[in-house]
């Protein structure tokens, strides 16, 4: 029994493959994807450790422990954007000016924001580059641009 219970304690609490103690980095080039994903099935991630870079954004109503990590997601052919991110929790956001590019890591975590929704609890975080690739495309298979919606209606 003893060694049962060694062996279990090794598997699930030292092993490398367990994905409680891994932490996931989100590339740009699937960022919007991995967005979508965690805020179609919230409940599945929470607990999961990510990384990523992107820039401070705040809107009127957050607090000053939270800021959006952002990323601008291009949505039209001449490069139009709109701002997409975690909702991010921190002690130190308030030491993060808007526009600040930064690479944290952290917890997902269910909160409420107009609705439940995915928030990072950091762990740590550190300013950074911007990043040559900074821009963001719409997830797969998902994006249906406003315009075609305005210009196919009679």
């Amino acid at each position: 029994i003893i060694i049962c219970g060694i062996v279990v304690y090794k598997i699930v609490f030292k092993s490398p493959s367990n994905p409680v103690n891994t932490t996931y980095e989100i590339p740009s080039n699937n960022y919007t994807n991995i967005l979508k994903s965690v805020h179609d099935d919230l409940n599945t991630y929470i607990g999961q450790k990510i990384s990523f870079t992107g820039y401070v954004y705040r809107v009127y109503d957050l607090t000053e422990n939270q800021f959006v990590l952002a990323r601008d997601m291009v949505v039209t052919s001449d490069f139009q954007t709109v701002v997409v991110g975690f909702l991010c929790t921190s002690d130190k956001a308030k030491d993060f000016k808007d526009g600040t590019w930064v690479n944290i890591s952290g917890k997902i975590t269910k909160g409420y924001y107009h609705g439940d929704i995915p928030i990072i609890e950091i762990d740590n975080i550190k300013t950074v580059d911007k990043p040559e690739d900074s821009n963001v495309y719409p997830p797969d298979d998902f994006y249906l641009p406003t315009s075609s919606l305005v210009y196919n209606n009679p």
